[in-house]
């Protein structure tokens, strides 16, 4: 009697002694997706939503899953609600009331998802995906204290993670929801959870959590707790159990030579790189060898150091459009206070735009010259890989047309790229505002065109390399203040070899608009998906009007349909936007609509060359081919980071996700 009544006050006692990341009423993170644009208040958008958010309390707090949409007037909004496993029907209904309260405050997007700790909203005017991994990092894991042994609690870690993943995905009596723990050390235990959204097979319900384990060593190695959440599935690890779910008390597998062994390697692979590169970075070695490192302190440098080992070898020689070789070193690697200093400390004065990867400043280096500062977020765990790709990258790349990045940065959780400064922002900010349009003459617009072209020429065939940018688009287009069109954003571009063609992923990137079928659908891309972005942003610059969001109009589902509708009918002047008729030749503006619907031809292998679409915009005498139908259908996407709707003089990625229409 005495030890169940001992048992009782214990059960009672430990939900007390939890400590939860935030309070049940604060999001965790919020995701308002800017591509899809923000729907007007009093419109049938508005009142169907929530309609729709209205229902999901009672219903999802039956069985702590809902899925449904809404149709009133016409509009229709898809919708979806999740509590986490352990919840019982009446925290479930509270959390998610909040949930969509919340939701409509903080977002006015037609694409949106909020997460709280105990359950998650989202709604959407495109149906959703099965394949939509849209990984967070929160900024609540910076709170997080460090561990002092990172080796062996990663290995115990990504042991428990690995089996409640799998008892999640694959256990036909767990509901896609799994906990666990597992001993760290004698006093220590490891506390795990998972779950996925209940409307995906189990193995996408695997295959999600398999990258958000990913994303949770990248945001939260040797921290005392991490979350990764995402709009199928969710990630979290304490010290403490943080969940009212009863789990299994796993064992980790161990042996006496393993710990030990694997220690001496780290302590090799991590010394050994940075002996070496001390001699090219002395001075840098030497101000952080005053310093007491902590464990945190020696990863952290090794990742600056292998950055700089890439730039100083593998990026060594970079060819210029003319032949002239440069040399890599010409890329600076600055010091942290001189970024500060030029930025007057980042000050909101010297903002220029901000991006789901992190904000963008204007700086003036000690020379005078202007620049622009894409400071990564901290937030972001993919900013590393960016940085590096990109510096790598463009590294290789010099090109009147092609955005020049001067320097990069990294110090602590500092990841900052600094490029020219582009005084005239992206293409985007003047041919889709009504206003800014009008600085705009044929003559300027054509320029712009033969000056991605060219760009995207050195790119494909002059360059040594062959680069399959795989995001062009308007805010990936700068302009310098000779409104010259510079290609930016290689953070997610692609090296092709000498004789190959194309290629195939799994991890579809782009932005919606602009991806080429095949890439959209399947996961091919070579030139020719280039060719098709290039055709969409040639089209727009003609109509002035955006393909993304296009069948919001009276006129045809996309762009590309109304654009080949008019040709068919020989109607092809009312697709010209009548400010550009003021100051255009008709040949000239009609011969690039003629080319921009050749590039979005369905069929790769009917769009041309980029070395083709120069020589047409040259010569008036060689005639084209006439176009087929393209493909109207586009795969709409969903983006995992945010993308600013005007950028300034700088890089922005968009990693995307596709669900088809």
């Amino acid at each position: 009697m005495e030890k169940d009544l001992l048992s009782a006050m214990v059960f009672l006692i430990i939900p007390l002694l939890t400590r939860p990341i935030l309070a049940s009423r604060d999001p965790v993170f919020t995701f308002c997706n800017p591509d899809y644009g923000n729907y007007t208040l009093n419109r049938p958008f508005e009142k169907n939503l929530k309609l729709l958010l209205e229902s999901f309390p009672t219903n999802t707090s039956v069985t702590g899953f809902y899925d449904s949409n809404s149709t009133g007037e016409g509009q229709r909004i898809y919708g979806q609600a999740l509590c986490r496993g352990d919840v019982n029907s009446t925290v479930c209904r509270d959390c998610i009331e909040t949930a969509s309260k919340e939701i409509l405050k903080q977002c006015k997007s037609e694409d949106a998802t909020i997460w709280f700790e105990l359950c998650q909203v989202r709604y959407s005017q495109s149906s959703f995906s099965l394949w939509d991994y849209t990984g967070k990092y929160p900024e609540q894991n910076h709170l997080e204290k460090t561990l002092s042994n990172p080796v062996h609690f990663d290995q115990v870690l990504t042991f428990l993670m690995n089996n409640i993943s799998s008892e999640a995905a694959f256990d036909p009596l767990k509901p896609m929801f799994a906990t666990g723990e597992i001993k760290f050390s004698k006093k220590e235990t490891i506390y795990g959870l998972v779950q996925c959204t209940r409307d995906i097979p189990n193995t996408s319900c695997s295959s999600c959590l398999v990258s958000a384990l990913g994303d949770l060593h990248r945001c939260c190695d040797s921290r005392e707790g991490g979350i990764i959440v995402s709009k199928l599935c969710n990630m979290r690890f304490e010290l403490y159990q943080f969940y009212n779910a009863s789990s299994v008390l796993l064992t980790y597998p161990s042996s006496k030579a393993g710990p030990k062994l694997k220690t001496w390697m780290v302590v090799v692979v991590t010394c050994i790189p940075i002996s070496v590169l001390a001699v090219l970075v002395g001075s840098f070695a030497a101000y952080h060898g005053r310093k007491k490192r902590t464990q945190r302190d020696l990863d952290e440098e090794k990742s600056q150091n292998t950055l700089l080992h890439e730039l100083t070898s593998a990026t060594r020689v970079a060819i210029t459009q003319d032949g002239e070789l440069v040399s890599a070193e010409e890329l600076s690697f600055m010091d942290l206070s001189t970024i500060v200093a030029a930025t007057d400390d980042f000050s909101d004065s010297n903002k220029l735009g901000k991006g789901g990867f992190g904000t963008v400043y204007k700086g003036v280096l000690p020379d005078g010259k202007e620049v622009a500062v894409k400071r990564l977020s901290r937030k972001s765990w993919q900013g590393f890989e960016e940085l590096k790709n990109e510096v790598i990258l463009i590294a290789k790349l010099q090109h009147r047309n092609l955005v020049k990045l001067l320097g990069c940065g990294i110090q602590g959780e500092e990841k900052l790229l600094v490029y020219e400064y582009m005084p005239n922002r992206s293409l985007d900010f003047f041919i889709f505002d009504s206003e800014k349009r009008t600085q705009l003459d044929w003559k300027t617009c054509y320029n712009i065109i033969t000056g991605i072209a060219r760009g995207l020429l050195y790119l494909h065939e002059d360059s040594h390399l062959k680069i399959i940018h795989r995001d062009l688009k308007p805010s990936n287009v700068l302009l310098d203040h000779e409104m010259v069109a510079k290609i930016s954003d290689f953070g997610m571009a692609r090296i092709f070899g000498e004789n190959q063609y194309s290629a195939n992923t799994r991890r579809v990137v782009g932005t919606y608009g602009y991806m080429a079928p095949e890439y959209a659908m399947e996961g091919l891309f070579s030139i020719k998906s280039d060719i098709f972005s290039f055709g969409v942003i040639l089209l727009e610059i003609i109509s002035g009007k955006k393909n993304s969001g296009f069948y919001l109009t009276k006129h045809a589902q996309t762009l590309l349909a109304y654009a080949w509708t008019l040709w068919n009918e020989g109607k092809e002047l009312e697709f010209v936007d009548p400010l550009l008729m003021e100051s255009c030749l008709a040949t000239e503006v009609l011969k690039c609509m003629h080319i921009g619907l050749l590039c979005v031809q369905e069929d790769p292998a009917d769009r041309p060359t980029i070395s083709s679409v120069l020589l047409h915009l040259g010569n008036e005498s060689i005639s084209l081919p006439h176009p087929k139908q393209p493909v109207f259908v586009v795969a709409r996407v969903i983006q995992i980071d945010q993308i600013p709707t005007t950028n300034p003089s700088v890089n922005q990625l968009t990693i995307s996700n596709l669900s088809p229409r």
